[in-house]
């Protein structure tokens, strides 16, 4: 380890640690393709830096036998592949974050995986660094993750690479090589916008100009990797920005105190400036900064602390607080670069969860405008995404939502999307700007209310929703219960899966993206006749969880009545009515519910009928008692 004064030397230990304070922060990420040797890169920088202790030393010797790829040497990889299922398949699996120091600067480094299936652990790395390491095998050169990691450290704002071209002595120490790969690299990258590339040729294993120049290459003239981390300029970008600051708790312990606790996201804030609420447009005055060892003169980026304002406004967790002068963008609409990372496909039109900073809203993406090919930055025409594929997207949100471009703040410009049944983080988004397409376009006040609609037919609006696999019944039930309905009186419509394709959705097909699409737009024709008072009968088979439950909430409390026609796929086989099975299972209709697309049946549905032990007619009494009461008794 470095050394440090003793403690029986109280002056020349807080010296020592105020020269640590004002020591520079640099964060940076490895990345690269698999086996690259992004892992045995940071072990060697530890290692050789004086920063591992002797006990982990002793202990990597151990495991080198058990674990290593380097025969009796020391395997410095180890040092950062701390899962048991990394060590024995030789891989980084999970993101691995490392901390040392140099006599001129602080590190935190972040070793992401290679593996193309852990792009998105590679994302998450780089998102919070200010310089990345991208490894190439000097055998191999650039390859398709290559390409993709290059790409992505762009697009997520890093601005400084370093191409280290490791295993340098696998090829004989050649110049020639060296040359070749960084030459190669520089085309490729000359569009990325980076501000700073240094190449380094260098061999992790052995230590050649990581720390320091190798006798081995006296053709390179260039900084060891250590040299160019210790003095590369990373503008500090969060300072230098507008304020910003997004309020993750109201204090409030007693009548006489109520503060917004939050970490500044951008910029410095001072008692006496004036802070904006992005999304109401509020003013105030800060009058405190508060933090646990007192208050501050002012309040940094990347600082934790709690804001008590001068004037008594209305301030949620959520919101977010911005310098008066410099006001984020506020909208319910944005294109942004969107990253998949879920095996599941990202389907337009589906409903997903939006966290930016701390606000978290129901999204859909309303457009896929290009998928990017990230070997030849081509722009492809795309349906859905997969697993690590980049687009560019357009975003509708439930309410709008306070945000900056990700290119000016990368803290209140990134979002991630996350599933709404399983709660994982299934994509992430770099704001590109707001769309303002929709502005002058404001709600216009109805003076007859939905409630006066309904009170007119004297009649509580519903939305009967059946599902069910093709065949199963759902449209000849939805006919009987309307038909019961129009005999007592009631104001119905039935909305026919089949009716409505050779209408409103007849430009839709039937892959998974359409099938989202179309409930979508069905869901909207029926909120529109709950509003004008109907009782609304949804015959579809509506084969995901996720878009029924975009409807339930878009219809809104206990005016959505789920109706799962619960038929074996079996008996709706044999039935085969229009023989649209027989056709799926001969491989002529391809997407078929049951077939080579799934159902995903309702969980907890609010009626399940099961037609292997009740009619028709009694399924559809039964209905009829559920939503109007057992008064209709006498009209079945």
């Amino acid at each position: 380890m470095n050394a440090v004064p003793l403690v029986d030397d109280p002056k020349a230990f807080a010296a020592y640690l105020a020269a640590q304070e004002r020591k520079g922060l640099l964060r940076f990420l490895t990345c690269g393709s698999v086996d690259d040797g992004k892992s045995t890169l940071i072990g060697r920088l530890l290692m050789d830096t004086k920063l591992v202790f002797e006990d982990h030393l002793t202990s990597l010797a151990r495991d080198s036998r058990k674990f290593g790829t380097t025969g009796e040497d020391v395997d410095p990889a180890l040092l950062l592949d701390g899962l048991e299922a990394e060590r024995e398949q030789g891989i980084t699996i999970d993101v691995a974050y490392r901390f040392f120091t140099t006599e001129k600067r602080k590190f935190i480094v972040a070793d992401t995986p290679g593996h193309e299936q852990y792009t998105r652990n590679m994302a998450t790395g780089a998102s919070t660094s200010d310089l990345a390491v991208l490894l190439v095998d000097a055998r191999t050169g650039l390859v398709a993750q290559t390409r993709r990691h290059a790409f992505l450290v762009s697009l997520l704002g890093i601005r400084h690479v370093v191409l280290a071209v490791n295993k340098i002595d696998l090829v004989d120490f050649s110049r020639d090589v060296f040359e070749r790969i960084r030459d190669d690299f520089a085309t490729f990258a000359q569009d990325l916008g980076f501000e700073s590339l240094v190449a380094v040729p260098l061999s992790a294993r052995w230590g050649d100009n990581v720390t320091t120049r190798s006798p081995r290459m006296p053709w390179y003239d260039g900084p060891s990797l250590l040299d160019h981390l210790e003095t590369v300029e990373v503008a500090e970008r969060a300072l230098r920005g507008p304020f910003r600051m997004a309020v993750q708790w109201v204090n409030r312990p007693d009548l006489d105190f109520r503060g917004f606790a939050g970490t500044i996201a951008s910029g410095v804030v001072r008692p006496g400036d004036r802070v904006v609420v992005a999304k109401s447009g509020k003013i105030g005055t800060v009058a405190r900064i508060v933090t646990a060892d007192g208050d501050l003169d002012e309040g940094r980026a990347g600082e934790a602390v709690t804001l008590t304002l001068a004037e008594e406004i209305d301030i949620s967790r959520g919101d977010l607080l911005a310098a008066v002068e410099a006001r984020p963008t506020v909208a319910d609409q944005f294109a942004a670069h969107l990253v998949w990372m879920a095996e599941e496909p990202m389907l337009p039109g589906r409903s997903y969860l939006l966290k930016c900073g701390t606000r978290t809203v129901p999204a859909t993406i309303t457009d896929i405008r290009h998928k990017i090919d990230v070997g030849s930055f081509e722009h492809l025409a795309a349906k859905d995404l997969k697993l690590n594929e980049i687009a560019v997207v357009n975003v509708g949100l439930a309410e709008a939502i306070a945000f900056d471009p990700y290119a000016e703040n990368r803290e209140t410009g990134a979002f991630v999307l996350i599933d709404r049944f399983s709660n994982a983080t299934v994509g992430a988004g770099m704001i590109d700007f707001g769309l303002r397409r929709a502005t002058n376009v404001h709600w216009q006040a109805i003076d007859v209310t939905p409630a006066a609609r309904a009170g007119q037919k004297s009649q509580t609006p519903a939305v009967l929703w059946f599902t069910g696999l093709s065949g199963s019944g759902k449209s000849t039930i939805a006919n009987i219960v309307e038909k019961k309905l129009f005999a007592l009186g009631r104001h119905s419509f039935l909305l026919d899966g089949d009716n409505v394709r050779h209408g409103l959705n007849r430009d839709l097909g039937f892959t998974d993206a359409d099938r989202v699409e179309n409930i979508r737009r069905v869901g909207e024709v029926a909120k529109l006749m709950v509003d004008a008072g109907l009782i609304v009968l949804v015959s579809f088979i509506s084969p995901f969880r996720a878009e029924r439950q975009m409807v339930r909430e878009l219809i809104g409390g206990e005016a959505f009545v789920e109706i799962f026609v619960d038929t074996p796929l079996a008996t709706c086989e044999a039935r085969d009515t229009k023989g649209l099975y027989a056709k799926a299972r001969a491989g002529t209709l391809k997407h078929f519910t049951g077939i080579d697309s799934p159902y995903e049946a309702p969980v907890d549905p609010e009626i399940r009928i099961d037609t292997a032990t009740e009619t028709s007619e009694e399924a559809a009494d039964r209905v009829i008692r559920q939503i109007l009461g057992d008064a209709v008794d006498w009209v079945i």
